[in-house]
C-alpha cells in the first residue's frame, strides 16, 4: 500500500498543473465527457457521433473519475496515472517475489525516474494505461510459469494474466494479448520450457478473458453494422501494416528515443550490452537470470513490434519502459557499490527525475497545444440552449471546458472525397458519421447550410479561424470575443440589423 501511494503521489502531484493537450488528450476526454453526461456508457461517442477508433476502458475511468473529482485536469488524467500505477507496482511485487526486496526498491526507484514514464503516466490517452495491463499480464505470466516450473501453485496468477489481458484489449485492442503472448511466449521456447508452454493454456482463462473482454465489442455489432470490420480491420491491420496514417517515422525511430530518453541511468548499463549479462548465471540464481532474459524480451519484442508499422507515435512503445528501467537497475546493482558510486547513482536518478519535471513545466508555461481558455471563455458568456458552430476546424478541449450539454455542429465541405484520403479530425468526423447517418446530417453541415441555421435562433456562437472573417461576411458584422492563437470566438447575434442584413435572414428567428 505505501509502494502504491508512493507511485500514485509522484504522479498525480503534477498532474492538475497543465490544460490538456491537444490533440489527443482532448480528444479521449472529450469522449470520456460526453459518455458521463449522455449517460450512454456502452457507446463512446466523439461530437455525438459514434467513434469507435478504440475501445472503451480509458472512457469509463475517466468518466467515472470526472464523476467523482468534477470536470478537472487532474481527474481526466486518472485512466492514465492507473495505467502506470498497476505496471509499477506489478513490476515492484514481482521483482520483490523472484529478485529480493533490494532488487525490487532499486527497479522502482529507477522506473519512477525515467522521463516517458512520468510525463507518460500523466498524459491522458490511451498508451500507459494499456502499457500498464500489458506490464502487469506479462509478469503474471511469467510469475505462474515459475511457479509451475518449481512446483506452486500457479492458477490464480494464471487466470489473474488472463483477465489483465482481457482488460488490456479493452484498454486498446488487439495488442492487449498479443504482445504478452509473443513475450512470454518467446522466452519459454528460448528457455525450451515445453511443459510450461501447455500449463499456460487455460481454457478457464480462456472463458474468463471472454467474459470480460467479448460482451462490449459483440454489443456495439449489434447496435453498429460493420463495427467489428471497422475496429479491427481498418483500425488495428491496415493501421499496422498499409501507409496513409499520420506520423510516418523510419524504422531506427523507437530505438533512438527509448535510448535517449533513459539517459542518464543508460550510461550505468553497459553490460546489457553483453551476451554475458543475459545468459550468465553464476552471479544470480536461476530465477533471477530467467527473469533478465525475459525482460530483454520484452523490450525487444516490444520495440520490433511497434517499429514495423510506417505510423510511429511516442506513447506506442510506453510497454518497453518498465522492462528496460529493470534492465538498467539490475545491471547497475553489481557496479553502483561503494559510496561514491551509490551517490552517483542517485544523483542519476535525480537528474532524469528533474528531466521530467521540466518537461511538465515546458508544458505548463508553453500552451500552444490548448484551447482552453477559449472554451472558458464560452463557458462564462454563453447562456443555455445558443448553438456553437465550429468552421473548418474541431477543437477537441471546447466543449470540456465549456461544459457544453450538445454536441457542436461542425461545417465544413463533408461532400469532398479528399477527407477519406487523411488521417486527420475530419475524418474521424466523417467515419463516425457513417455510423449514424441521421445524426451526422444534423452535426456535420456543409458551408453552404451554415446562413440558415444562424438564422433559426437569435444567439450562436462561432469558432473559426481569424481569416475565415474575408470568406463569411458575416462574421465581419459579429461581435469578436475572444482571439487565441489565430482562432477567434464570435458571438452571431441576428436580431442586430447588420448580421441580419449580412446573413439575409427572412423572418424573425426563434425567440427573436
Amino acid at each position: 500500500m505505501l509502494v502504491a501511494a508512493l507511485i500514485l503521489f509522484w504522479l498525480a502531484a503534477t498532474a492538475w498543473a497543465r490544460p490538456l493537450m491537444l490533440p489527443d488528450e482532448g480528444r479521449y476526454v472529450s469522449v470520456a465527457w460526453e459518455m458521463l453526461r449522455s449517460g450512454d456508457w456502452l457507446t463512446p461517442t466523439l461530437n455525438g457521433l459514434p467513434f469507435f477508433h478504440k475501445p472503451p476502458l480509458f472512457y469509463w475511468i475517466t468518466g467515472a473519475a470526472l464523476s467523482v473529482g468534477g470536470l478537472t485536469e487532474i481527474a481526466a488524467r486518472a485512466a492514465s496515472i492507473a495505467g502506470a500505477t498497476l505496471g509499477a507496482l506489478s513490476l515492484y511485487l514481482f521483482t520483490k517475489h523472484w529478485c529480493g526486496l533490494t532488487s525490487a526498491r532499486r527497479v522502482l526507484w529507477v522506473l519512477l525516474a525515467q522521463p516517458l514514464f512520468f510525463v507518460g503516466g500523466q498524459f491522458a490517452n490511451l498508451d500507459m494505461l494499456v502499457a500498464g495491463c500489458i506490464t502487469a499480464t506479462i509478469l503474471a505470466l511469467a510469475h505462474a510459469a515459475l511457479c509451475f516450473e518449481q512446483g506452486l501453485a500457479y492458477r490464480r496468477a494464471l487466470l489473474l494474466a488472463y483477465g489483465l489481458s482481457a482488460l488490456g484489449v479493452l484498454a486498446k485492442g488487439l495488442i492487449g494479448f498479443v504482445i504478452p503472448a509473443m513475450v512470454v511466449g518467446f522466452w519459454l521456447v528460448l528457455r525450451r520450457r515445453w511443459r510450461t508452454v501447455w500449463a499456460l493454456m487455460s481454457p478457464t482463462g480462456a472463458m474468463l478473458f471472454l467474459l470480460v473482454a467479448a460482451p462490449w465489442f459483440l454489443a456495439m455489432q449489434q447496435r453498429f453494422d460493420g463495427f467489428l470490420h471497422y475496429f479491427f480491420v481498418v483500425q488495428h491491420f491496415q493501421r499496422f501494416a498499409a501507409g496513409g496514417f499520420n506520423n510516418v517515422q523510419p524504422a531506427w525511430f523507437y530505438p533512438v528515443v527509448l535510448a535517449l530518453m533513459s539517459l542518464p541511468c543508460l550510461l550505468w548499463s553497459r553490460s546489457l550490452l553483453t551476451q554475458r549479462y543475459f545468459v550468465g548465471t553464476a552471479a544470480v540464481s536461476p530465477q533471477h537470470a530467467a527473469v533478465r532474459q525475459l525482460m530483454g524480451l520484452a523490450v525487444f519484442c516490444v520495440v520490433l513490434f511497434f517499429s514495423m508499422p510506417q505510423s510511429k507515435l511516442l506513447g506506442y512503445i510506453f510497454p518497453a519502459v518498465a522492462p528496460l528501467a529493470w534492465l538498467m537497475a539490475d545491471a547497475t546493482g553489481a557496479s553502483a557499490t561503494g559510496a561514491s558510486r551509490q551517490r552517483w547513482w542517485w544523483a542519476t536518478l535525480a537528474f532524469s527525475a528533474v528531466l521530467g519535471l521540466g518537461v511538465v513545466a515546458g508544458l505548463v508555461w508553453d500552451q500552444r497545444h490548448s484551447t482552453r481558455n477559449l472554451g472558458l471563455v464560452l463557458r462564462e458568456y454563453r447562456a443555455d440552449g445558443e448553438p456553437v458552430y465550429f468552421i473548418r476546424s474541431y477543437h477537441y478541449d471546447v466543449p470540456f471546458y465549456a461544459r457544453l450539454q450538445d454536441p457542436v455542429v461542425v461545417v465544413d465541405d463533408w461532400d469532398d472525397p479528399e477527407i477519406a484520403l487523411r488521417d486527420n479530425w475530419r475524418k474521424e468526423m466523417s467515419d463516425a458519421g457513417g455510423f449514424s447517418r441521421q445524426r451526422a446530417e444534423q452535426l456535420l453541415m456543409t458551408p453552404a447550410a451554415l446562413p440558415a441555421a444562424l438564422c433559426r435562433q437569435p444567439v450562436s456562437w462561432v469558432v473559426a479561424s481569424e481569416a475565415l472573417r474575408k470568406r463569411y461576411d458575416f462574421l465581419a458584422q459579429a461581435e469578436a470575443v475572444l482571439t487565441l492563437r489565430g482562432e477567434t470566438l464570435w458571438r452571431v447575434d441576428v436580431r442586430q440589423p447588420a448580421q441580419l442584413s449580412a446573413l439575409r435572414c427572412a423572418g424573425k428567428p426563434n425567440g427573436g
